[in-house]
């Protein structure tokens, strides 16, 4: 017979939680950071701080502040750099050709491709279960950690030494001489192609949503014309959206031979 104040069972109901160690030595991998960017920091607090993922300071309070504030800091000194630099090398585009460009470099995507180039990940400190979801590949998070980096670099030397790094570091996008019409989110894209095609625009449909609340795994199609014409996947809805327009984009690309903007 089960005592009398015994709960009800849950089914598949979480073990113990399970929390991140604590790091051995929390300056060890901004010290390591640092010389591999080759920056002399003379506090290697703030470094430190934009390392550290909010998932790893809940799981170990003691660990301070996480890298958001510093992210905050660093996504407009990044927006102000580019678009700096676009302004300078585009000399007869308008607002909008501009702000096209910008998008492509500054979006989560873009960030989390020069993240992975400066190894950024390997550097993070995140929560155990973040960890094991793969939030370190995550591109929201790599896109944050480079922001972040930014916002200490920022406080530590100054506008000019952020901007000197800012154009070292993102020299391939900002000399990539490419058709704004190719730099198009793909969403926008495919609805301008829709809208070219058929007067009307895309449709996405949700085939699968599975998976915990901190892991969903979403499977989306693209729906032109009733016709499913590209399949996405992703960790929420947006993601999983944008990837099944990319594919619908290719697939109307090998039907049709027609690209958005021409």
């Amino acid at each position: 017979m089960a005592p009398a104040n015994a709960g009800p069972k849950v089914r598949g109901a979480a073990g113990p939680k399970v929390s991140a160690p604590p790091l051995a030595d929390p300056i060890a991998p901004a010290a390591r950071l640092a010389e591999r960017l080759g920056l002399a920091f003379s506090d290697l607090g703030l470094l430190s701080q934009a390392l550290v993922h909010s998932s790893f300071t809940n799981e170990q309070p003691a660990a301070g502040e996480p890298n958001e504030r510093l992210e905050f800091l660093g996504d407009s000194v990044v927006s102000l750099i580019v678009s700096e630099q676009l302004w300078l090398r585009h000399p007869g585009e308008d607002e909008g050709s501009l702000t096209t460009r910008r998008a492509a470099i500054v979006s989560a995507r873009g960030l989390a491709r020069v993240a992975e180039r400066l190894d950024l990940g390997s550097f993070l400190s995140l929560g155990q279960g973040a960890n094991l979801s793969g939030e370190r590949a995550r591109s929201s998070v790599l896109a944050g950690v480079f922001e972040a980096v930014t916002g200490a670099i920022y406080l530590e030397f100054g506008l000019e030494r952020t901007r000197q790094w800012l154009l070292v570091v993102l020299a391939a996008e900002l000399d990539a001489q490419r058709a704004v019409a190719t730099l198009k989110a793909p969403k926008s894209a495919l609805q301008e192609l829709s809208y070219a095609n058929s007067g009307r625009p895309p449709h996405y449909r949700v085939v699968t949503e599975e998976g915990p609340p901190h892991n969903r795994h979403y499977v989306v199609e693209a729906v032109l014309d009733g016709q499913a014409m590209g399949r996405g996947e992703g960790r929420n809805r947006r993601e999983a959206e944008t990837n099944a327009a990319r594919q619908a984009l290719a697939a109307l690309v090998a039907r049709d031979g027609r690209r958005p903007g021409r």
